[in-house]
């Protein structure tokens, strides 16, 4: 059974604010344990896509970062490159949106290295031996790096059910042919649903997407399974296997996040936001507001134990009126499945349990 540590949201002092909640984390939570003097430390964050302001905030990174230069350390921050279309598909646009969301040297003190290069073909092969791979393609960086400290923010997602550690490890981490090996979702359209608006022909990065004869179609010979089609959507009309699809997802993710740290034994270190928790991922060009109100900081050595406090944590809150969230909003209701059904967002514990990633037991401290 792992420790998490909380530092509860709101402050009456200086000394409750968001930075001594961090240094208080990093603190109990033993970072000093897990990055060595002298280590090339990843910093692995989300700059947020263009259009969306729920990310981490670049200014409480920064606190993260220190921390990690407190015990000697030389940190960097980084992430990879993403396969739909946006600010963030290579690593010229990558470094633009990270420094216009505020990550650049005069606010964190630290450079930014996008840790699958220009094209996202900077990988390394690591061995997992799970259910789909016997090695997954990690992005070179994140490998070569002596130690990682992953801050992520905790929200919903369309597919995995939420993304949080596990999320910023497994699909965050790898190389773009990593993302398209997870992404064997395939969607399809509701015919009777669909008002043939458009909107998935302008979002598909592989042009797969048609209007022919007043119907919309995807080529799904060449479809990449973002599913950005399915998130821009205006009326829900794209949708996926979730028994069969939905599981692979999730599996091939939560392999890809034991190849991530399978070379980082005893030098990995998780912090979580569950501030702004939003329905969707910070991939999309925009965000709702959240379903349920800011809970904390959340810190541990564990990631699959630190997601889980989180997921209860959310669960235990009580849902926000006008969000995402259907019908019914009382404390301790199920809320990841409400928001997005079909979603099994448990798999995530049990299969990073299989994986060796942690146990979802934990002991919530705090602080």
């Amino acid at each position: 059974m792992e420790d998490v540590y909380i530092a509860r949201a709101g402050a009456l002092s200086a000394k409750r604010n968001t930075d001594s909640k961090i240094q208080a984390l990093c603190n109990a939570a033993g970072l000093e344990n897990m990055v060595s003097p002298g280590d090339l430390t990843a910093v692995k964050v989300h700059f947020g896509e263009r259009g969306n302001d729920a990310f981490v905030s670049a200014l409480h990174v920064a606190e993260v970062v220190r921390q990690v230069k407190g015990v000697f350390a030389k940190p960097f921050l980084t992430d990879t490159n993403t396969l739909y279309l946006g600010g963030r598909r290579n690593a010229i646009d990558h470094v633009e949106t990270a420094l216009t969301h505020g990550f650049c040297y005069t606010v964190t003190d630290c450079p930014v290295i996008i840790a699958d290069g220009l094209k996202g073909t900077n990988e390394k092969l690591v061995e997992v031996y799970g259910k789909h791979f016997e090695f997954v393609k990690v992005a070179a960086d994140i490998v070569s790096a002596d130690s990682i400290v992953v801050v992520s923010h905790f929200k919903g997602h369309e597919v995995a059910g939420f993304g949080g550690a596990l999320k910023n490890l497994g699909m965050g981490c790898a190389s773009g042919e990593g993302k398209r090996e997870q992404h064997t979702t395939r969607p399809f359209i509701k015919k009777d649903d669909c008002i043939t608006c458009g909107a998935c022909i302008n979002a598909c990065p592989e042009f797969c997407i048609s209007l022919a004869e007043k119907e919309i179609a995807i080529d799904l010979e060449h479809c990449i399974g973002c599913l950005m089609c399915m998130n821009c959507c205006p009326k829900h009309a794209i949708d996926i296997d979730w028994k069969d699809d939905g599981t692979i997802f999730v599996e091939r993710m939560i392999e890809y996040a034991a190849g991530a740290v399978a070379n980082k034994i005893g030098k990995a270190f998780y912090i979580n936001f569950l501030t702004n928790i939003t329905p969707h991922c910070d991939c999309t060009p925009w965000n709702d507001i959240p379903f349920v109100p800011d809970i904390g900081i959340l810190a541990s050595r564990d990631p699959v134990a630190l997601d889980k406090a989180c997921y209860d944590l959310v669960n235990e809150a009580e849902g926000v009126y006008g969000s995402l969230l259907p019908d019914h909003h009382h404390c301790g209701e199920e809320k990841f499945t409400r928001v997005w059904p079909g979603t099994q967002p448990e798999l995530q514990f049990s299969y990073a349990e299989e994986m060796g990633l942690g146990r979802s037991e934990y002991r919530l401290k705090e602080i």
